[in-house]
């Protein structure tokens, strides 16, 4: 048995099958967008035309694509800036509940099992100028109507809003996991020397879950960079484009107006861009939160 677990070719048997996964359904899928990213191709023809660098030049310069990119920010923005705090701040409150703990929890999560889908109806309605429960809770302050969602001044945040509320739940568990796994001697010694809760929360437990929240930065930065289902839902790009994001930029051109190798051409430049970002992040934030030992 020992004998066998040296020998390379067992080594070797083990790790095809995921070598095997991973070039069909990560490698082979790169190289074919970059391929027709090269070229003018309607997704249907089997010849398609080479171009160049022309498709990247036309996107360069598209004044679509800058607002996508834009609204992309947004999203990344809003995340880091303001969804992660309420994450982090909500995880506290919820670990320091004594009495009906499991049912936070799942009141908090529930949105994220949700298909969006539903959550965009649902929001929609909330958002609806006329019998919508937002305008009528202003209407009760004597504030008139807003179209959240067909006023470009509204419409974007109403879809970060929105969003924020179904990933939410699933990033404070995350972190709740990681507040709770903390030994309770670490915070009961600090109670005894007289610190607050306050002081216990950010001199203790924040620097301990310091690794889990930038992971979760992490995630967002790649959820908002491939954000889509959730504006083809509420907005479809509109009004004017305004809440246009690189997905749904990338779908209409591919898939709408049959343009593939156009379409492929803004999927490597949303891959190059993710990777941009989660490399800068890594380098000059990720890589100073050390792994935690209690």
């Amino acid at each position: 048995m020992n004998t066998s677990l040296r020998s390379p070719l067992i080594y070797t048997l083990f790790v095809l099958p995921a070598l095997i996964l991973f070039v069909m359904f990560f490698l082979y899928p790169i190289g074919s967008s970059l391929y027709y990213s090269l070229t003018s191709w309607n997704g249907v023809s089997t010849d398609p035309r080479f171009v160049g660098l022309s498709n990247y030049a036309k996107a360069l310069t598209d004044e679509r694509f800058w607002i996508s990119t834009r609204n992309n920010g947004f999203f990344i923005g809003f995340s880091v800036l303001i969804q992660v705090p309420l994450i982090v701040l909500f995880s506290l409150l919820i670990a320091n509940v004594k009495r009906l703990k499991g049912v936070y929890k799942t009141a908090v999560f529930l949105p994220s099992i949700m298909s969006t889908a539903v959550i965009g109806i649902l929001w929609g309605f909330i958002y609806e100028p006329n019998i919508g429960l937002l305008n009528q809770l202003l209407n009760t302050f004597g504030i008139p109507p807003v179209y959240w969602l067909s006023d470009n001044r509204f419409a974007m945040l109403s879809i970060l809003v929105t969003n924020a509320w179904q990933w939410t739940g699933f990033y404070i568990v995350m972190v709740l996991a990681a507040i709770l796994a903390i030994p309770r001697d670490l915070e009961e010694a600090a109670a005894i020397d007289g610190a607050t809760a306050v002081q216990r929360a950010t001199r203790i437990t924040l620097p301990l879950i310091r690794p889990i929240i930038s992971v979760v930065i992490m995630l967002s930065i790649a959820g908002a960079m491939k954000a889509a289902d959730i504006v083809l839902v509420m907005t479809k790009g509109g009004p004017a484009g305004s809440t246009e994001v690189l997905a749904t930029y990338m779908i209409k051109y591919a898939i709408t107006n049959f343009k593939y190798g156009y379409g492929n051409t803004v999927a490597v430049l949303i891959f190059a861009l993710t990777l941009v970002l989660t490399a800068v992040y890594q380098l000059l934030v990720a890589r100073h939160n050390e792994r935690v030992e209690y």
